[in-house]
């Protein structure tokens, strides 16, 4: 658990936009939050602060924030990069797995050489909303081999269940804020 004093930091340095993408969402938006220095230390220090000093031997990130936090993670902990991609946005061979979005479904993939099996593997992303996108993620890190220990998200919006869908399939999950609703 973080204390008080950083999550209210953290949480001061996120912008909320109403109405966006429509009508009715509260967008948290992480880009004040990564444009302020101390705030986006603090916030990748605490990503990382329980495991700091085990064996990671890579960070998937899922994109794009997911891009720019797990990076920042993966450097912290010394260890690689995995980026998870979109379909058709990675130019060598890939695995690809479907996954259920809240209006549908979509595909993710990443390098199939990304992951050796037995390798120690964290998920970083700004948000969990519905669990759809990281779930989904956890699985084609599974389908590859890999030991996912945890996933680590900036943001928790509870009220849409993602943090316990991932629970679900055994995976430990750690946020750094919640903010009520969607």
């Amino acid at each position: 658990m973080i204390s008080s004093v950083i999550e209210n930091d953290l949480r001061s340095s996120i912008r909320t936009i109403p109405d966006y993408p429509k009508p009715g969402i509260l967008f948290r938006d992480i880009t004040t939050l990564l444009g302020n220095a101390r705030a986006f230390r603090r916030c990748v220090d605490e990503l990382v602060q329980p495991w700091a000093g085990s064996k990671i031997d890579k960070v998937a990130g899922m994109e794009a924030r997911g891009f720019i936090l797990g990076g920042a993670v993966a450097h912290q902990v010394s260890a690689g990069f995995v980026p998870i991609r979109k379909k058709g946005k990675l130019p060598h061979t890939t695995v690809r797995i479907a996954y259920s979005l809240e209006y549908g479904i979509d595909e993710m993939e990443m390098h199939k050489d990304a992951i050796e099996p037995g390798e120690r593997v964290i998920l970083v992303d700004d948000l969990i909303a519905t669990g759809g996108t990281a779930e989904g993620a956890v699985k084609l890190l599974r389908q590859m081999g890999a030991n996912v220990l945890a996933a680590c998200f900036v943001i928790d919006l509870p009220d849409l269940g993602g943090a316990d869908k991932l629970r679900k399939i055994d995976v430990p999950v750690r946020t750094l804020i919640s903010f009520e609703g969607h």
